[in-house]
């Protein structure tokens, strides 16, 4: 009896060792397939940093002007991190090459027409904004009239904005404005054409709206 007893506690124990040598293979064949916890993380790190990144391309200005708008006013008032972070008249005031646009909405040029409460008031808009070089293009004697006409500049200048935020990805055809008529917006990728004016940098984003440089003044149909 007590040789079959000791034979029997020895059967158990081999029995007992190859369960457990199976477990264990059984667990490094799971640690070989499974992701680490360290590995996963640096896959979602990854994939995080991907989406970040096509994020930023896909809201990033469009238009053949804005890598030298950028070197011009790389910080600071002007800057396109600043001006995100103000309502649109306001941006439009530092931006440095809108002095002219500035004037016009502000009641600088004619005291009759200020637009800069309707423009900041909490609304969102989308503004074809013609830099200070597309305003020396105008007849000086059309400038003088808009300084007394004010029915006449209103009308200008609403047909620079249109209701709503419009991404480049959206801007193409015709965008009813406030003053009614539509501007047709025609292009793609990098270069646009706003009626007959060319884009510069568009797709600016201020805190309420987007913004399209301009190289022309648009005129309203008559």
């Amino acid at each position: 009896m007590a040789i079959r007893t000791r034979k029997s506690m020895a059967l158990i124990g081999i029995g007992a060792a190859a369960v457990m040598g199976l477990a264990a293979c059984s667990s490094d064949d799971s640690d070989t397939s499974a992701e680490s916890p360290a590995t996963s993380a640096a896959s979602a790190m990854t994939t995080t940093e991907s989406m970040t990144t096509a994020q930023t391309a896909a809201s990033a200005p469009v238009g053949p002007g804005c890598a030298a708008y950028a070197e011009q006013v790389p910080t600071g008032p002007g800057s396109l991190e600043a001006i995100a972070q103000q309502p649109v008249a306001t941006a439009v005031g530092d931006i440095p090459v809108l002095t002219t646009l500035n004037a016009a909405v502000s009641g600088q040029l004619n005291p009759d027409v200020n637009l800069v409460e309707t423009l900041n008031g909490g609304g969102e808009f989308t503004v074809f904004a013609p830099v200070d070089d597309a305003f020396a293009k105008v007849d000086p004697a059309t400038i003088e009239t808009l300084k007394t006409d004010s029915a006449l500049l209103t009308d200008i200048l609403t047909y620079h904005v249109v209701p709503g935020q419009i991404a480049p990805a959206d801007i193409a055809g015709d965008q009813t404005t406030v003053q009614g008529a539509a501007v047709t917006v025609t292009g793609s990728g990098e270069n646009w054409k706003f009626n007959d004016a060319n884009l510069i940098c568009g797709g600016i984003e201020t805190e309420n709206a987007t913004v399209y440089l301009i190289d022309g003044v648009l005129l309203p149909p008559q």
